[in-house]
């Protein structure tokens, strides 16, 4: 089976409040689904516990000071969750959270521990969904953003392609919501420093990272051979289209050996 990491981003799951976007997740469970049932094993990295937290807390914004992140966190994990259970369920479809640190990955024994319950939820038809386990993580043990956890679940499960939607349609020549003439890089061999220097800006104010760590993520799975996509989040039904084939977004091409 086609195995397919598809990480999606906290401006894809809320509205700037915090609170869930609801028909943007209840279109991308149904895509999910409907993938699944072709006979695809999805993966899906998930972001949004600390911005559907800091909603639920009814915080003025983005929490700054790390304890009242990990309070978020943990609150808005559990109605991450809780939504996402409801949804799949509703097409027959058993999910399983799993929250990680990159102390996870790192630790020798523990990586493999993970590896093996991945490879067993998948054998058992489970889809399992991740999460940096963002109540527990510091700074020495956090990957410090979903988009690297992303690149590392896909490398160690030998993902055939990690597709990570975001609020931007790819990676463009200049910034699209500033200049008019910007177009869209559709398909990139090497990430180079001038790539690197088109990767500016910060990400959403309810999310983390941008198009930079995002650009980190693809040099990693391209150095592993795993192709990567970066493409809208608000269309979820792309990943029909990249599932066919078809050209979409910003495709990263990983190097075969």
């Amino acid at each position: 089976m086609p195995r397919i990491t598809v990480k999606v981003g906290t401006s894809t799951l809320a509205h700037p409040t915090g609170r869930i976007n609801i028909r943007h997740i209840e279109n991308l469970v149904k895509v999910l689904s409907d993938l699944k049932n072709a006979g695809n094993q999805i993966i899906l990295v998930s972001s949004g516990a600390i911005g559907m937290g800091t909603g639920s807390l009814g915080l003025p914004g983005r929490p700054a000071d790390m304890p009242t992140k990990q309070a978020a966190a943990a609150v808005g994990q559990c109605e991450l969750m809780y939504i996402y259970d409801k949804l799949f369920s509703e097409y027959s479809h058993t999910v399983a959270q799993i929250l990680l640190t990159a102390d996870d990955l790192e630790h020798p024994d523990r990586r493999k521990n993970f590896e093996n319950t991945l490879f067993r939820l998948l054998e058992l038809n489970v889809l399992p969904i991740l999460n940096e386990n963002d109540t527990m993580a510091t700074a020495e043990i956090a990957f410090g953003d979903n988009d690297s956890l992303a690149a590392s679940v896909a490398c160690c499960l030998h993902s055939d392609l990690l597709v990570m939607l975001t609020d931007t349609e790819g990676l463009y020549t200049d910034d699209p919501s500033v200049s008019p003439d910007a177009e869209l890089i559709p398909c990139v061999t090497e990430i180079t420093d001038d790539l690197y220097r088109l990767a500016k800006g910060s990400g959403s104010t309810v999310g983390t990272g941008g198009m930079l760590t995002k650009l980190n993520a693809a040099k990693a799975c391209m150095a592993c051979g795993i192709d990567t996509i970066i493409c809208g989040g608000s269309r979820p039904e792309l990943l029909y289209d990249i599932i066919e084939g078809k050209a979409c977004g910003t495709k990263f091409i990983g190097k075969k050996v």
